[in-house]
């Protein structure tokens, strides 16, 4: 037997889950162990048609199970399940998001009906949280469901007859496909497809049986993660592929790890554009949020110091612990204050919050508001900056329930402020987060927050490699600029002595740091200097940040420098594509304070304007500003002129590393020359801290060797052969799965370095090699964007701009191709040459292409697919090759002539006429053939060629479709106006 998606990873993933062995043909119980929650039922045995979401027997059961009213009146069970069954419908008019959100609403027993006495309202529950075994878990596999058209997801997990949870299998023999292949299938097929198996949703996942991702519903591939075990000492385990995956699903998918997202790490935030979205913890939020509950729960010790790398999802991870803690009865309603250091965390944090919709949250603009509210033993979740503890009276609160989370708890011993805070709240846990290591020097941090019991002083530790390891946040590259612009390292040590930690610095600070140094002042911001800088800044954006559609931050010495470079950049860009984001101060002139000041309405309206990736504005000009808890994933490159180090620097550059689509780093373009010295310019004990930056130099180094690994799948192929005969000849030099995944791998390798060096000089050297590796990846790329998501990705702006720049290789079509045909199958069949073999191998995959959408033709094109991966296998002989290859070819001449009659019956008239025959009710109108030939005429006459992928086209179409209903008082029936525009559309 052969390696497959279904006999390797979807039933391993049945026997991991339940104990049933799929693969065995033996029908036995499971073995001890497994079966304690999730039980196996096939598909059939399910008590549900092929277009029902909720298996509504065992639902049923489970209602009457867990609530008494519905015990005592079994009947009250149809009332719930008809609610619920109205939601599943809701979801094609409000969307999968709130649908989901309402659905939610009932899974975590929010919902109550008047079951009780007298009609009194009483909480309905779906599920037991307390007792797990009073739910039943079943699961699934090849579930077929029907809603806009019949799919097959993989694997689907019920609890208590609602499936919570929808899995993806794929096949673990290939290179090119990994999990993305199926998270694709999850989130961009069965999603729009089937939208209302997932209106239940808790969370998807896929495996190709190495690597495990999972994500909430809508949620876009980028944000699925990996789903990881902590301490897990297993290395052999992570060797073995299957059995490393088996553990991470099998923790993932305890029933009470997914009731525990279910209840407490699962938000709906609005977005600023008041788009609905649903957000599932990471697992390092699970589990740096769970210690802190544990902590607080067990409350022996009363303190723990978290790491999480900068980008890692610190604010989240606070929101969850915080509403977690919030939820716990046993804690007795407990009051958690955040606490946050500087104006712009405050927006962020408060943002957060605020956008997750977490109930009573409360804010806090003054100390004496802040002390207020501890007086008056407020239960809430206070937000509130760290420096109002400075006058906080000893005793302010001596509760024990008090639990306080400080943000970029770093920065805490200024002040002394973690004794001041101790002495405030005595009897309170603290908490301290931050993104950057802690330096040991650092005593105050580890006094104020980390516990003696916590190995190496941190409860919870999530460095650069382990967000980089699971794509949680980019790798940073550096590019050192223009040698002659920078300081020489005396000025700066000179000038910086007195100023050890610079982290707290005010813009007007920092402008009179420069003061304290007029030399090195004078020398920062010559006007000769600043525009060398931004001539070459310009430059380098033109060529390296626009063409992928990302934006750039300037930081500059202080507030003058940040308009002398303001001033400087208008001359190489529109006014608009760059704004100062400065504070102003009562000493300011008037002329600049009204010119340059930026309150803090003002910031937020330019920071939205950044973030929107449709504005003119492109670059953000700051000093002290936005260098902390500033999020703009759109942001990928950083010019740096000034001096930074330690946490201050490490915060700052790490405003590049959010993820973004097609964005693969971030990147710190060093005018000043803080990256001479980097092991000193972050100098922190952590080693893993030592390798956050690459110098873009060494990039440049690994290039030659990339080239040659890739160029080497190609050994003995003339590459001086122009058209389609030296195109061929690439082709069969790869000509295997196995080859081309190779050549893929390596060519992404390739393809990154050459991105993230272009334009440099040295790409000129290997211009020729590289765009003809490129333009045979894309040769053989496979058209369908369903597979090899991660091996067969799209090619880059730079290299999309090479291939275009220059002459065309001859594509394939160009060979000599043959009617497809029953004489040609049978003629290929008795004379099996190797070429027509070839050839209508070619065909029928072109045939397939074509038909991409139709799922007989998927059919025939997965059997093909199989076909030849057994013969390369060596699994067949070739006259079983051929044979089995001929009968594919038969059944797809005989499904094109049924597609045609099909087609030919269906013309857009009477297409147009079946759908208001369909419709039709007492108000119709009987003359449906007048109505048919009206809509007809008038739609022939403004459409063109195309028109239904151009706005202008749309528009006019629309508008005679109207028009035409208008006549007949059909204008106000948006069903039928949506129904008879999606047939035209297709149709005309």
């Amino acid at each position: 037997m052969s390696f497959n998606e279904l006999n390797s990873v979807e039933h391993y993933i049945i026997h991991q889950l339940s104990g049933n062995n799929l693969n065995s043909k033996n029908v036995a119980e499971p073995s001890e162990g497994y079966g304690s929650f999730w039980k196996y039922k096939s598909a059939n045995e399910l008590q549900r048609n092929v277009n029902e979401v909720l298996d509504e027997v065992e639902l049923k059961n489970a209602l009457i199970r867990l609530n008494p009213e519905i015990a005592q009146q079994h009947d009250l069970a149809d009332e719930v399940i008809y609610k619920l069954r109205a939601i599943l419908i809701s979801v094609n008019q409000v969307g999968l998001v709130r649908a989901n959100e309402e659905f939610f609403k009932w899974l975590t027993g929010d919902k109550t009906m008047p079951f009780g006495d007298n009609n009194r309202h009483v909480p309905v529950r779906l599920l037991d949280f307390e007792e797990l075994k009073n739910n039943r878990y079943i699961i699934t596999n090849q579930y077929r469901i029907h809603h806009r058209e019949t799919k097959i997801p993989d694997v689907v997990l019920f609890i208590n007859g609602i499936p919570v949870v929808v899995g993806e299998a794929k096949t673990p023999i290939r290179p090119s496909v990994s999990w993305l292949d199926g998270a694709h299938e999850v989130h961009d097929v069965y999603e729009n497809s089937v939208p209302q198996l997932f209106v239940p949703n808790i969370l998807s996942f896929a495996t190709e049986g190495k690597e495990l991702f999972y994500g909430a519903i809508r949620s876009p591939l980028e944000y699925w993660a990996p789903w990881r075990l902590e301490d897990d000492e297993d290395k052999l385990a992570k060797q073995l592929g299957l059995a490393e995956i088996g553990k991470e699903l099998s923790d993932l998918l305890n029933p009470y790890r997914l009731l525990d997202i279910l209840q407490n790490f699962s938000l709906f935030a609005s977005n600023k554009k008041k788009q609905r979205n649903k957000i599932i913890c990471r697992f390092q939020q699970y589990e740096g949020a769970n210690k802190i509950v544990e902590r607080v729960k067990e409350g022996k010790i009363k303190k723990g110091l978290i790491w999480h790398f900068q980008g890692s999802g610190k604010s989240l991870l606070m929101v969850f612990a915080a509403q977690k803690l919030r939820k716990s009865a046993e804690l007795k309603s407990p009051t958690v204050v955040v606490l946050v250091d500087r104006t712009d965390l405050d927006t962020q944090i408060t943002g957060t919050f605020n956008g997750a919709d977490i109930p009573n949250v409360e804010t806090t603009e003054s100390i004496t508001e802040l002390q207020t509210l501890l007086e008056r033993d407020t239960r809430k979740i206070i937000i509130s900056m760290i420096f109002k503890f400075r006058d906080a009276k000893p005793n302010m609160n001596t509760r024990d329930n008090i639990i306080v989370l400080v943000d970029e708890a770093h920065r805490t011993h200024e002040g002394d402020l973690g004794r001041q805070m101790r002495a405030a709240l005595p009897n309170a846990f603290l908490f301290g987060l931050t993104g950057t290591p802690i330096n040991k020097a650092d005593k105050n941090t580890f006094w104020a927050f980390g516990a003696i019991e916590d190995q190496g002083g941190y409860m919870s530790r999530y460095t650069f490699h382990d967000s980089i390891r699971d794509d949680a946040t980019l790798p940073l590259h550096f590019e050192p600029r223009l040698v002659d612009v920078h300081v020489d390292k005396e000025t700066i040590d000179r000038a910086f002595k007195e100023f050890k930690e610079s982290a707290a610095l005010s813009d007007e600070e920092a402008d009179a740091l420069n003061k304290k140094s007029a030399k090195m002042a004078a020398f920062l911001k010559s006007p000769e200097r600043v525009s060398k800088i931004v001539k070459d800044i310009s430059v380098h954006f033109k060529e390296k940040v626009e063409p992928h559609g990302f934006k750039a931050m300037i930081v500059t010495p202080d507030r003058f420098a940040c308009v002398q470079y303001k001033e400087e950049l208008d001359k190489f860009f529109p006014e608009e594509a760059s704004k100062v984001v400065i504070s102003t101060s009562a000493n300011d002139d008037f002329e600049f304070k009204q010119k340059w000041g930026v309150d803090k309405s003002k910031q937020e309206k330019i920071v939205d304007e950044f973030n929107d990736s449709t504005s003119e504005l492109k670059f953000i000009i700051v000093t002290a500003k936005l260098l902390t808890g500033f999020d703009a994933p759109i942001l990928q490159t950083m010019y740096l002129d000034k001096s930074m180090k330690d946490h201050t620097l490490l915060q700052a550059i790490c405003r590049t590393n959010r993820l973004y689509p097609h964005k693969s780093f971030g990147r710190i373009v060093d005018y000043f020359g803080v990256f001479d010295d980097a092991a000193k310019a972050l100098q922190f004990d952590e080693e893993s801290v030592n390798t956050i930056i690459t110098n873009l130099s060494e990039l440049r180094s690994k290039l030659p060797e990339a080239l040659k690994e890739a160029l080497e799948h190609f050994e003995g192929v003339d590459r001086s052969i122009e058209g389609f005969e030296g195109l061929e000849a690439a082709q069969n030099a790869i000509k295997s799965n196995e080859k081309k995944d190779a050549f893929a791998k390596d060519y992404k390798y390739l393809s990154r370095l050459w991105e993230s060096l272009s334009p440099d000089a040295i790409l000129d050297i290997y211009n020729e090699d590289y765009k003809w590796l490129s333009q045979v990846f894309e040769s053989v790329r496979p058209a369908s964007r369903d597979i090899g998501k991660l091996l067969w990705f799209s090619l880059g702006a730079q290299t999309t701009k090479l291939i275009h720049d220059n002459v065309h290789v001859g594509e394939v079509h160009h060979l000599d191709e043959f009617i497809l045909d029953a004489d040609v199958i049978e003629n290929i069949f008795n004379n099996p040459d190797p070429k027509n073999i070839k050839k209508l191998t070619k065909i029928l995959i072109k045939r397939f292409k074509k038909h991409s959408g139709d799922p007989k033709f998927k059919s025939l094109s997965d059997r093909l697919e199989a076909l030849r991966d057994k013969a390369e296998l060596g699994l067949i002989t070739s006259i079983e090759f051929i044979k089995e290859l001929c009968k594919i070819a038969k059944e797809t001449v005989q499904a094109e002539k049924e597609l045609e009659q099909e087609t030919q019956a269906k013309s857009p008239k009477a297409a147009l006429t079946d759908l208001f025959l369909e419709l039709k009710n007492d108000e119709t109108p009987a003359v449906v053939e007048r109505i048919v030939t009206d809509i007809d005429a008038i739609v022939r006459v403004v459409r063109f060629p195309g028109w239904q992928n151009t706005n202008s086209g749309e528009r006019e179409v629309q508008k005679s479709l109207r028009k035409a209903l208008l006549k007949y008082k059909l204008h106000k029936d948006q069903v039928l106006f949506d129904r008879a525009y999606s047939y035209i559309k297709e149709y005309y």
